[in-house]
């Protein structure tokens, strides 16, 4: 079991606060998602939760955690320090043979887990899946997942989904990935950063994640209904009485002193009237507030970038894939028309992200295209150094730097958040200057790594929809279900024979 009771949580330095009085207790059976947009403490709260030492030199918190029984914890990335240990190291105090089915479930070989390959060479899910099975062997009584779902291939993140769902345990996780939240929560932790991200708000609802969602967004809709009707009819009212306040103030003005009887009714109508003001403007206290909501809209491209049908965008032959000297696959194909919008899917390690760089490259001197690209690692492609504004608006210009501004300013970027080194931004708003970047520039073909990845669940749908009415050629690599179902015309999957057409897409 695992009981939180009024756990609050502030950043010192800025005195921020990620949150306020969160009261959950999570038994046997429960499956808690976390969400909310990056940066807002989801990873903050399940360190504390695990050990506050691992947060006590940037947070302090308060409130009661307690917890009964074994904690198994997967942070979301990986541990530094064991980063140049084998895999046969760091399953070195293991029977594995007595854990060779659990390794089977997750894709692990005995051969592997038994492997002198560096833990550093691995697949991003390779090393989710090593943790997976190490936390595993130890029969945990509780789980808290942070990320789990990221860089899994499709078969091991179906897995991970119907482990979750079945699982006697209760677990407390973070994830972006909407099926997968669908799937398995019954419990949702919505944490939110309001006001220009001076405000913290937390709801828990003990519902699926497609109820709270629809029933949140009812919610959002009647209030926003409510209050601004109350505004309009307020603003009325509000004419309607200046009208009348005008007119008694003109008839006083033009009283004859002769006529002290009128004067006096005036006066006392005046009196009636400034009232009645008051009394409009006291009402207007008790509207409902027009409700706030922290997703971002991402900017939009320009509605009149397109590609000609049938133009050819990509004409890519590799006779074999290469990482280092490690042989990936053969006989990869690839033709791309526009304006397609290409998803690549296939298990860890096959090379996804080698050949999308291989396209990136093949696409950037093309002067007839405008190409952007988004990477898997976002340093390979923005200078962490800049700030935001300085690597947009690289020509300094003014005009340039306001549009920026405004850009940024839509996606809930502070002032400080605009100004500051792009390193210390999270990992959604990296992705969010990437996407402007694009815009800017004009992009007609987008090559994207794992575009939705960094993407909060309720932020991943504005996603889709801004890349589905993009009229230019998108060719991407992607593990998100209903990525590939809904923004995607072709999906391919990379096999060591090269690619072949998948049942994923439109």
């Amino acid at each position: 079991m695992l009981e939180l009771k009024n756990v609050s949580i502030t950043l010192p330095i800025t005195d921020r606060s990620l949150l306020e009085n969160l009261t959950l207790t999570l038994h046997p059976g429960d499956k808690a998602a976390i969400i909310g947009e990056e940066g807002n403490g989801k990873s903050t709260l399940i360190k504390l939760i695990h050990d506050e030492t691992h947060v006590a030199n940037y947070c302090e918190y308060s409130g009661q955690i307690t917890k009964k029984g074994t904690v198994g914890y997967l942070p979301q990335t990986f541990p530094e320090e064991s980063l140049d240990t084998t895999v046969e190291e760091y399953f070195h105090d293991a029977d594995l043979p007595v854990h060779a089915h659990t390794l089977s479930r997750l894709g692990l070989t005995l051969e592997f887990a038994t492997s002198p390959q560096p833990i550093r060479t691995l697949s991003g899910g390779e090393k989710i899946k090593i943790q997976l099975a190490k936390i595993l062997f130890a029969d945990p009584d509780i789980l808290l997942l942070d990320e789990p779902t990221n860089d899994l291939d499709l078969p091991t993140l179906e897995w991970l989904e119907r482990f979750i769902k079945t699982s006697h345990l209760p677990i407390l996780f973070i994830s972006h990935d909407e099926t997968l939240l669908e799937n398995t929560a019954n419990i949702i932790i919505h944490m939110e950063q309001l006001v220009r991200k001076t405000k913290s708000k937390v709801t828990v609802a003990k519902s699926g994640y497609a109820k709270y969602v629809k029933t949140r967004n009812l919610a959002y809709d009647k209030q926003t209904q409510v209050a601004k009707k109350q505004r309009a009819d307020h603003k009325a009212q509000m004419a309607r009485w200046k009208q009348i306040h005008d007119k008694v103030d003109h008839q006083q003005k033009s009283i004859s002193r002769q006529d002290p009887a009128t004067g006096r009714l005036l006066k006392k109508k005046m009196k009636a009237v400034k009232s009645t003001g008051r009394r409009l403007e006291k009402g207007a206290e008790d509207f409902l507030e027009i409700p706030e909501t922290e997703e971002a809209i991402l900017t939009q491209f320009d509605p009149a970038i397109t590609i000609p049908q049938g133009k050819t965008v990509l004409a890519l032959e590799v006779p074999s894939l290469y990482i280092g000297e490690k042989r990936l696959a053969d006989s990869i194909s690839l033709n791309v028309t526009g304006p397609q919008r290409i998803g690549i899917i296939g298990t860890n390690g096959t090379g996804k992200s080698t050949l999308l760089k291989k396209i990136w490259e093949a696409m950037r001197d093309r002067t007839d295209l405008t190409t952007a690209y988004m990477p898997q690692d976002y340093a390979d492609a923005l200078d962490y150094s800049k700030s935001a504004i300085d690597f947009l608006a690289a020509d300094a210009h003014k005009s340039t730097i306001t549009k920026v501004r405004t850009y940024l300013g839509s996606m809930k970027f502070t002032a400080d958040e605009m100004l500051g080194p792009i390193a210390k931004l999270s990992g959604g708003q990296k992705a969010k200057i990437l996407f402007t970047d694009m815009v800017l520039k004009g992009a007609n073909v987008l090559v994207l790594d794992e575009p939705t990845r960094n993407f909060s669940p309720l932020s991943a749908p504005e996603i889709r929809r801004t890349l589905t009415n993009f009229g230019g050629a998108v060719i991407s690599v992607s593990h998100d279900r209903k990525y590939l179902e809904e923004a995607c015309d072709v999906v391919y999957e990379l096999t060591k024979e090269g690619l072949q057409r998948s049942n994923f897409g439109k």
